[in-house]
């Protein structure tokens, strides 16, 4: 017994006899074949090999990668390019792969905060040195503070990560256990902060670069957008790789900055620990040793503790156990920073090491002071320590490239900001947030000359407003979860959030004229635009309604399609207007009040069962009286779909675009915002030209 679909001609692939194959809507076919037997009959399901698509399941297809071969030379063109930056498109199912090691998690996660070290110390000195050359000593008891702090924020985020094993940011947690705005606050602020990382981290990249080649100093800003963009299209090219490639320079720094410290030490050690005279000329003192600025100071040291939550944030990036081993790589990175912070600050005190002026010629970082007296000179051991400086604070980016867009997501997922940054791109990178924080990252480098100083100030108030909500997020709820251990916890989580609440205020107080008022001032803008973001959303998603049927019995055509005169295109899409329904309509705007006799003739000799409408438009527009009488028939016909089919030409070439006046494009941009007008266009081709599918896969790729 035959118990195959009847035949249906209008299903059938032009030119296939009925009574062989059956179109498919899942791109098989029904082949029906004829046993040894007069009565026997089989059906075989035929799924053809295809390029683009494979299968996975009955009415399930699977998209194959993008291939650039038919695209046409600027589609190939721009996809050859795509590919050598950033490489083939992965697969969805690879993300399960994509995760980092301990080792590799540690540079990709932890370089902001270990490369901090760089530039830390020296905004210590370099508030101290108003009060004169006497003050530095102070920097020794500031960084023992700025030590403790951290392994405060350490202990805290401890218990953040064991809580939140799926990732837990300072947005996450303040929105599960202070509601709404807190979330927001701690959000825009976090989001600031990993501009700012950016900016801080390839300045202080570019101020290495000076102190071991004084010629790059003309150029700052330059470099920086050089630095900004390679690690923007390295993020661009997937996790994985960006581990692969950030950790050899990490590693590098560790191991450069460890020996430079060890070195210095047993130096120090056999001199007795005597203390050098700078070498450098410093500007006389104008102030004197105040409480605020000891503050001032203590909050410009600690810039170190910046990118200390990027472990918790980024949970998800680690191998199973995620939670376990996103502990383990926080201790290390707490106890490493703890370590390099203090032999540094120790090291600066020592060897008299004094802040410069990065603006002036001649500026020499401090880090670059303490490498020249402990290797002895500018030798090799100086120049692998200053190149590797350099390479972990370009690569420091790295920790906001990977947090700034999984932040993004999370916000855009809760409709606080646009749904772009929910999209990963060809590499399982959310490449929306990685190409937004590096436009943003180079506008705010431009704006401040790349000077890492002037950027500082604004860099503290964020990160210690996140810190504060985080944790006091966590005591909340320690104490409504009271889940075992909970009052360890809630005590370190309590503490970590008096500390860095004190933090915050001191940093908001002392850095407000330097900058720090910029920050405070945007938070509360970032606030309000994410809750008119999110209103538009719930608004939108409550007044969705269909502007036409969504049953077929319900739907009832009235067509009405523009011509220009009797040709095959008008032909052709009145033809395929009159195939939906009898009710069709052609409308004709002339300018011209001769004409009018002349298409009525035209069209009477045809003779069409379509009636035909000529509209004068003495003032020699078309789409205004087009747009006009469509609303009058919607009006007129208030319960039927109405549906405007418009011939548009297609050309061959992108560029003979601008050759056409684009009629199609505007009446269908004027009549975008009608409620229940259906638009279709029928496009027509020059007779033998070849179809350009090159700029239209371009533009759907992206889509």
């Amino acid at each position: 017994m035959d118990n195959t679909d009847s035949d249906d001609p209008s299903s059938l692939r032009p030119g296939v006899p009925p009574d062989s194959i059956t179109f498919r809507p899942d791109l098989s076919d029904k082949v029906r074949s004829q046993g040894r037997h007069r009565g026997d009959r089989y059906v075989r399901i035929v799924r053809h090999a295809s390029d683009e698509f494979s299968h996975a399941a009955p009415n399930v297809l699977v998209a194959a990668p993008e291939d650039a071969d038919d695209r046409g030379p600027v589609g190939r063109t721009f996809f050859a390019t795509k590919r050598f930056l950033i490489g083939q498109a992965l697969s969805t199912s690879d993300a399960a792969h994509e995760r980092l090691s301990n080792r590799k998690a540690l540079a990709v996660l932890s370089s902001d905060a270990l490369s901090s070290v760089a530039y830390a110390s020296e905004e210590i000195l370099r508030v101290l040195l108003i009060a004169g050359l006497g003050a530095l000593s102070l920097s020794l008891p500031i960084g023992a503070g700025i030590v403790l702090l951290l392994l405060i924020v350490g202990a805290s985020y401890r218990q953040t990560i064991k809580a939140y094993p799926h990732g837990g940011g300072s947005y996450i947690v303040a929105k599960d256990n202070l509601g709404e705005t807190p979330a927001l606050v701690a959000g825009g602020a976090l989001l600031v902060d990993y501009v700012l990382t950016v900016a801080v981290s390839v300045s202080s990249a570019v101020a290495a670069m000076v102190s071991a080649f004084p010629s790059v100093h003309e150029h700052l800003v330059l470099w920086a957008t050089f630095f900004i963009i390679l690690i923007t299209m390295l993020n661009l090219r997937g996790l994985r790789e960006s581990g692969t490639i950030f950790a050899i320079p990490t590693y590098l720094f560790l191991i450069s900055v460890f020996a430079m410290i060890i070195l210095g030490f047993l130096r120090n050690a056999s001199a007795g620990f005597a203390v050098h005279e700078p070498r450098h000329e410093t500007m006389a003192a104008s102030g004197s040793i105040t409480l605020f600025l000891i503050l001032r100071a203590f909050s410009s040291g600690c810039s170190a503790l910046t990118g200390v939550e990027a472990i918790s944030d980024g949970v998800p990036a680690f191998r199973p156990p995620e939670w376990k081993n996103a502990r383990t790589t926080l201790t290390w990175m707490i106890s490493i920073l703890a370590v390099m912070f203090a032999g540094i600050t120790f090291l600066a005190h020592q060897y008299g090491a004094v802040p410069l002026e990065q603006a002036n010629p001649g500026y020499e970082t401090v880090i670059s002071q303490i490498a020249r007296h402990v290797f002895g000179g500018t030798n090799a051991a100086y120049y692998v320590m200053q190149f590797a400086t350099m390479a972990i604070l370009v690569l420091a980016a790295n920790t906001a490239y990977s947090d700034f867009p999984r932040l993004a997501y999370f916000m855009a997922r809760d409709k606080y900001m646009p749904s772009q940054f929910t999209f990963r791109g060809d590499r399982l990178a959310y490449s929306f947030g990685i190409i937004t924080l590096g436009v943003l990252s180079i506008t705010v480098m431009a704006i401040f000359g790349g000077e890492t100083e002037r950027l500082i100030p604004l860099y503290a108030v964020g990160v210690f407003t996140s810190f504060t909500l985080s944790q006091l997020g966590m005591v909340m709820r320690w104490h409504r979860t009271q889940e075992p251990g909970w009052k360890t916890s809630r005590f370190l989580n309590g503490l970590g959030a008096t500390a860095t609440g004190i933090v915050a205020i001191v940093v908001a107080t002392t850095k407000f004229t330097h900058g720090a008022w910029i920050v405070m001032v945007l938070i509360p803008i970032m606030v309000i635009t994410f809750k008119r973001i999110h209103t538009h959303y719930q608004i939108a998603g409550k007044e969705l309604e269909a502007t036409t049927p969504i049953t077929v019995a319900d739907i009832h055509h009235v067509v009405v399609v523009p011509i220009s005169g009797f040709n095959v295109v008008a032909q052709q899409t009145l033809a395929y207007a009159r195939s939906i329904t009898p009710n069709v309509t052609a409308v004709h705007v002339t300018d011209d009040e001769q004409q009018v006799k002349v298409f009525q003739q035209e069209w009477e000799k045809r003779e069409s069962d379509i009636p035909l409408i000529l509209i004068e438009s003495p003032y020699r527009s078309l789409v205004g009286p087009l747009v006009h009488y469509i609303e009058e028939l919607q009006e007129q016909y208030p319960n039927a779909v109405l549906t405007v089919v418009l011939p548009e030409y297609v050309p061959s070439h992108w560029w003979e675009q601008v050759l056409h006046n684009q009629t199609a494009l505007r009446i269908k941009a004027a009549l975008l915002f009608k409620p229940g007008i259906v638009v279709t266009s029928v496009p027509y081709h020059l007779s033998g030209a070849k179809p350009n599918r090159g700029i239209s896969r371009l533009f759907m790729r992206h889509l």
